[in-house]
Order: C-alpha cells, then sequence, then structure tokens
C-alpha cells in the first residue's frame, strides 16, 4: 500500500525493512502516529479559528475617544482603527508593526505609545504628523499635563514632551544636532558566533566543545540553533497541544540547554539571556557578562510550518533584543525536506518572515538595555512584497537580522557519484553553481535582501552517523546527493556594500569565518559556525544633552522664538456664570485672538459647595485629586486651539445611580455631596506653546433640581425620619495632616 506522500514528507518516518509482521507492526504504529499528528493539527486549527492564538495579533490592546466624538482603538498588530459613537468600522491605519499599548487625545491630536518604545502623534483623521523612539522600553501609558505629554515606559522611566509636538523647533534642533552627531556617536565593535545544527535525535555533550567552544574564546555574543532536538509523532502532537496553551519546552531540549550552559561556562563568563523551543527547534541567545549590561529588552517568538501550519518538525524559532540600542533578530529555522521541495522552500520563508510576531516577557531577560536609539527605526530596504493588510513584518524594522537553520536546500543537476567526486577534489565553486539557495536569492525568490559568505566547506549532509572524513557521506539505498542544507545568512543596516557605521546606518557587519565542524560525527548533518564582526553606532545620551543645552543657549533663531512661544496667547471665554437644570447642556466657547500661535487650554474643578435653603453658598471645598464632581461632565476638558479659532466645550448635568447615606437627615451620594442644589468653581488654564505659565478664566457652574423636594424643605411632619445610623453634623471633625499624627500618638500613649 502506497504511503501518502505528504504525511512522508512532513512526518520523516524512517522504516526497516524486515519479516512481513514487522512491516505490517510498522505500517500500524504509522498509521497511529499519523492519525494523532492529524488530531493534533486539528486541535490547533480549531483554536486559532477560535481566536486562542490564531487571531493574537489582532487583539486590542487600547482604547480612546478623541473630542470629535469617534473612537479610537489600537491592535498588537501596531493597527489603529478609527469608529463611529454607533461602533461602526471607519478606517483603519497602519504606520507601526509592533504592538500599540496607550493612546491618549489632546485637542485635535492623538498620541499613539508602542511596545517598540516608538511614539507618534496622529490628527484626529489619522494622518501622521511625526514619530520617534520615546524610549527603550515599552511606552505603557501617557497622560496629559501642564503643557506636556508625559510617557511612562515599562522600566519605569518617564518623559514630558511638548503638546505641541512636532512643533516648529523641532526641525532647527534636528538639523541643529545632525550637525554635531559626531560628537555624542560613539561606535562599539562585537562578535557574535552564530551557529547551527540538525542533531537528528542525538545528544553529543562532547562535540559542542569542537563546535562552539572552541570559537567563543574572543566572542560576546553566541546564538545557538537546534534542529530535530526530539522528533516523533507522539511528540509532535503534545508540543502542538502544548503550544495552544501557552507552554513550551521538552527534557530533550533542557537537556541541550544544560550542556551549552556547561560548555560556555555558564555563570562566570556568559548568561543565557533567552531562549524558545517550537517541537524539535531550539533557539538559544549568551552574552558575555561583561557587556550583559547593554543586552535587554529580550523577545521571543515561533512560527509551525509543519502540517496545516500547526506543526512544528518544521518551523521557526526567533529571539529579539536591544544591543546598544539597536535591534538584532536570530532566526532558526527547518524546512520543508526533499529535493523537489524548492517552492514548499521558499513558502515556508515567506510565511516565517511575514507571520514571526515577538512576544514579551521572555523567559530568562527583560532588562532595559542601555542607550537609547536617535532614530525611529524604518524599514528596511528589501524585495519582499508586503500585503498592506497584514502590516508591515517585524523582522523587517530590526536594525540586524541573522537566519540560521536547516533550510534543506539540495544541488540541482547532478548526480551522487559526480557529487561525491567534486567534493573530493574540493571543486566548491562548481558545485556552488548548482546549489538551489543560491539560485532561488538570484531570482528574488528567497531571502530577498540578506547575504551569505562564500561557502568554503564541504557539503554537510547526509553523513552517515560515526563515519568519519568524507567517506562518510551517504552509502545506503538511497544515496541522498550531498548537499548544503545548514546554512547561515543575515542581513544588517546597510543599504549599499559601501555604506559605513553611523547613526544612519547602526549596525554594519562582516563575516571572520564561515565554516563546518566536519569533525563531528554524532549526527546526518554536519554543525556550521559563523562568525560576524559587528560595529554598532550609539547615541551617548549625556553629551547630547550638553550640545542640545548649548544649542539653545546660543542659537539667536530658537532663542527668539522660544521668547514668543512662551507668551500667553489672548483668549476670551464666552461666560463666567452657567447655570444647569435637569440634564440641559451648556456649550461654553473659548476664542484664540492671537494670529499665529496656538492655544492650549485645560480646565479643572477648582472647588465645590452647596446651596442652603436661604439660596446661600457655602463656602467652596477644593476637590483635591477628585476631578469633576460625579453629577457634572466637561468635554473635553483640554485641547489646542488654533490661532483665531474658537475651541466649543460641552458643560452637562450627568444622571448617575448612587447608594444613599444620610448626613443630618439629607440624602448622600457616595462622594458625600448632597441632593440639594450645588455648585462648582471651573478653571480655565491657557498657555502658550512653551510655557508653563497660564491665565485663569474662572467659571461658576450651578446645578439647580428646583421642583424637587428633600427632607430639608419639606412642609410638616417627616414622615420618612432618618435611619438610626445618621451620622449628625456635629460629630465630623475637619482633620489637618498634623491632627491625624496627634491623635495617632495619644492612641498609643499609657
Amino acid at each position: 500500500m502506497a504511503l501518502d506522500s505528504l504525511v512522508e514528507d512532513e512526518v520523516r518516518m524512517k522504516f526497516v525493512s524486515g519479516s512481513k509482521e514487522k512491516a505490517q507492526n510498522s505500517f500500524n504504529f504509522f498509521q497511529r502516529s499519523r492519525n494523532a499528528i492529524l488530531g493534533a493539527a486539528d486541535a490547533v486549527l480549531r483554536a486559532a479559528a477560535k481566536g486562542t492564538f490564531g487571531d493574537d495579533n489582532r487583539r486590542t490592546e487600547a482604547l480612546l475617544a478623541t473630542a470629535n466624538g469617534m473612537i479610537w482603538t489600537g491592535c498588537a498588530n501596531g493597527l489603529l482603527v478609527q469608529w463611529d459613537g454607533n461602533g461602526n468600522r471607519l478606517q483603519d491605519f497602519q504606520y507601526h508593526s509592533f504592538a500599540v499599548q496607550s493612546l491618549c487625545t489632546i485637542g485635535s491630536r492623538i498620541w499613539v505609545g508602542y511596545i517598540s518604545g516608538t511614539v507618534q502623534v496622529l490628527d484626529l483623521n489619522g494622518n501622521l504628523l511625526g514619530q520617534w523612539v520615546a524610549h527603550n522600553s515599552p511606552v505603557i501609558d501617557l497622560a496629559v499635563g501642564a503643557g506636556y505629554v508625559f510617557t511612562l515606559a515599562n522600566h519605569g522611566g518617564i518623559r514630558g514632551w511638548s503638546i505641541t509636538s512636532p512643533g516648529p523647533l523641532d526641525n532647527i534642533f534636528r538639523s541643529q544636532l545632525a550637525g554635531k552627531e559626531f560628537l555624542y556617536t560613539r561606535l562599539e565593535n562585537l562578535k557574535i558566533l552564530a551557529g547551527t545544527w540538525n542533531v537528528a535525535q542525538g545528544r553529543a555533550p562532547d562535540s559542542l566543545i569542537s563546535w562552539l567552544g572552541s570559537a567563543a574564546g574572543d566572542v560576546d555574543i553566541i546564538v545557538v540553533g537546534l534542529q530535530e532536538v526530539e522528533m516523533g509523532a507522539g511528540f509532535l502532537a503534545v508540543s502542538a497541544a502544548k503550544e495552544t496553551m501557552g507552554l513550551e519546552g521538552s527534557s530533550a531540549g533542557q537537556w541541550w540547554l544544560d550542556m551549552i550552559g556547561r560548555t560556555l561556562d555558564e555563570g562566570s563568563t556568559f548568561s543565557r539571556v533567552g531562549s524558545r523551543q517550537l517541537a524539535g527547534l531550539l533557539i538559544s541567545v549568551w552574552v558575555r557578562n561583561n557587556i550583559r549590561g547593554h543586552v535587554g529588552d529580550v523577545d521571543v517568538a515561533a512560527v509551525p510550518c509543519g502540517l496545516g501550519r500547526a506543526i512544528g518538525n518544521k518551523g521557526a524559532v526567533g529571539l529579539r533584543m536591544r544591543v546598544y540600542g539597536r535591534v538584532m533578530c536570530f532566526v532558526n529555522c527547518h524546512f520543508a525536506a526533499h529535493l523537489e521541495a524548492v517552492n514548499r522552500r521558499n513558502a515556508d520563508f515567506d510565511h516565517v518572515y511575514r507571520t514571526m510576531i515577538f512576544s514579551r516577557p521572555s523567559n530568562i531577560l527583560n532588562g532595559a538595555a542601555a542607550g537609547v536609539s536617535s532614530a525611529v527605526q524604518m524599514l528596511r530596504s528589501t524585495s519582499v512584497r508586503i500585503n498592506p493588510a497584514e502590516g508591515v513584518p517585524e523582522l523587517s524594522e530590526a536594525d540586524m537580522v541573522v537566519f540560521l537553520g536547516d533550510f534543506n536546500y539540495r544541488l540541482d543537476g547532478i548526480s551522487y557519484d559526480e557529487a561525491r567526486d567534486f567534493v573530493s577534489q574540493r571543486c566548491f565553486d562548481w558545485l556552488r553553481e548548482r546549489d538551489q539557495l543560491r539560485a532561488e536569492m538570484r531570482a528574488g525568490n528567497v531571502f530577498q535582501g540578506m547575504r551569505e559568505a562564500v561557502i568554503r566547506f564541504p557539503p554537510t549532509y547526509k553523513f552517515e552517523k560515526h563515519q568519519p572524513g568524507l567517506a562518510g557521506y551517504d552509502s545506503g539505498e538511497k544515496k541522498r546527493i550531498p548537499a548544503w542544507c545548514d546554512r547561515i545568512l543575515y542581513r544588517d543596516s546597510r543599504s549599499a556594500s559601501v555604506s559605513t557605521c553611523s547613526l544612519d546606518c547602526p549596525v554594519v557587519s562582516s563575516i571572520l569565518q564561515y565554516e563546518a565542524c566536519m569533525d563531528v560525527t554524532d549526527s546526518d548533518h554536519k554543525p556550521v559556525r559563523c562568525i560576524f564582526s559587528v560595529e554598532v553606532a550609539r547615541v551617548d545620551e549625556s553629551v547630547r544633552r550638553q550640545e542640545f543645552g548649548e544649542i539653545i543657549r546660543s542659537n539667536e533663531k530658537i532663542k527668539r522664538l522660544l521668547e514668543e512661544l512662551a507668551k500667553v496667547p489672548e483668549a476670551i471665554v464666552s461666560t463666567n456664570n452657567i447655570i444647569l437644570q435637569n440634564q440641559d447642556t451648556s456649550i461654553l466657547r473659548i476664542t484664540n485672538k492671537c494670529k499665529k500661535d496656538k492655544a492650549i487650554y485645560e480646565i479643572i474643578c477648582e472647588g465645590l459647595s452647596t446651596i442652603k435653603e436661604d439660596g446661600q453658598a457655602s463656602d467652596h471645598r477644593p476637590r483635591g485629586g477628585f476631578g469633576f464632581p460625579c453629577w457634572l461632565e466637561v468635554n473635553p476638558a483640554a485641547g489646542i486651539i488654533e490661532p483665531d479659532h474658537i475651541a466649543e466645550i460641552s458643560i452637562r448635568h450627568e444622571e448617575y445611580q448612587t447608594l444613599e447615606e444620610f448626613v443630618d437627615g439629607v440624602p448622600q451620594n457616595f462622594w458625600c455631596e448632597d441632593a440639594r442644589d450645588k455648585e462648582v468653581m471651573l478653571v480655565v488654564k491657557v498657555r502658550g506653546s512653551c510655557t508653563t505659565e497660564a491665565k485663569c478664566h474662572r467659571i461658576r457652574v450651578r446645578y439647580s433640581i428646583t421642583g424637587k423636594l428633600t427632607p430639608m424643605n419639606r412642609k410638616g411632619n417627616n414622615p420618612n425620619p432618618a435611619p438610626a445610623n445618621l451620622l449628625h453634623r456635629s460629630d465630623i471633625q475637619r482633620l489637618g495632616s498634623c491632627d491625624v499624627v496627634d491623635h495617632l500618638r495619644h492612641l498609643h500613649s499609657p
């Protein structure tokens, strides 16, 4: 009976010829394994269809209502969506591929904070006005106050940005600072060792010394990618099920991590900063202890490419991190097997490149990287065609990307014997012309924009285990043609090979060594390693701040603009007295009389009072941090008014439900504000673009409930006496902080 070729290709089950009974048992085992994998794939796909993890990148992360009545949402894939007040989806905007973490609005502008640390400013129509890197950590919250928008980073850092950013001064500062870039630019030199090995389910601790230990002496970062750490139908099914629940790893994977750590002298010399396993794929990154403080924001990702894009026997695992403030991504891949499956291998790469989404936190390290990128991460030049509906691939925005793994590309148009002869004569130039990967890259079908060093080592597949030398190539019945299946490719920040390292081209790499460890015989693949010399440009923030201050002090044009922007624009408020009844809405108009400067306004509640029976208001009590009382809605309470324009603010009484308490027989709400007529004093603070000074306009807002009876103004006897737990006014004491301390001291005195 012929076996299903697709399943044979995916599972790579190996049969040993024997007796008829053995063959039947092998076939039954294959059938059970096939059913287990198909069942797991079906469960994974059903979970994805329900949104367990398949639509996770479209998850809403932030929500915002703007002054024009629209609703904005930010998604985990960086998508911004505009909705109307009825919940109708109006427009989608995609300006960044990283997850949205926070949103805020001020006047006619929307501020967006991303997990990458980037901040963007949009207008109410969704047009991008500006963007920059605010932090080297996710921007988890945004707040407006005193003429600034404050950004809160995941590591606890807070920075303030002018509410008018991007503004007229930005281009001047940018131009002036660019001229002094050489003063605050620092170049850091690193060595990165990247290694890939298909271990064929074996365990070979001694071979790690030959592969990694012998080359780790003077490198700073070590990236290890393993394939086929563990396989088998049962393991693949369990692994797929674990992935749906957010679980990963295996005992075999942990064994390899422990052995690599022992080889690299983990703890005293190197530290593992992150790892990720998907079925038989495992990636781990190790950093020398003396640069660990410059490495952070470690994220991991996994993309299955096996049966139904759900099983992890083929696919990729990735790790992303910041090194000296620059983003580096490392991706360990295992693509479709067999000589004729070129298109499937190309499709596997395309699927990994487009869909790999990194998620925080990593399982080891998520500290903040030292230094902050001085420029917004831009989409790197590549010929990969991107569907705008899918968003920009995260891998495309990294400063450096390294792909390593068992890509499974073979040699075309050559026989087994011919290949063996060319290998024995070390005629690698002719063999390279037969390399499928080289041909597909030339045609622009795969690994677009990436580079590989010249291959000067023999093909690394397929060998008989424990057979030394080139005589170990497959001599069995199938006689698989030798091939360079195991490869390491990379891309840095350069758009041309002559680019030098600078803040505009922050990562430049060259290859010092690209070789296979032919003496290792524990697998049918040979391990491959590549050593990169990497130059990283970073900003010395202390010097940059000094130069920034010098520009402000010495540049006359900037000083003149700052003086003009520091002036508080003349503003007129339409009224200073508002009376509300029922749910009436009153419109307060603020007019910016200035012809060229924007006015920034903010409305706060200075205090509130209640109206006594004789119509007199009690003294205004400060509201402290409570903001507006529950019965009053002011919208928008802050904003930007363009020159010679008018802002309209809606002020209305808001109905609300309260738990009724009683003080002196009068029903109270949970703020302890009674149900009689109420009055608040609103303060409209108007500022200029670059000043904290403000002109204040006070507005008295009174809410009248004329016609509604309360226990205080009813005639005759009160048919509903106050409850027994009535709190009388005489029992209330107003205590300052010193009084509270004195009371506490007396409680403990003998």
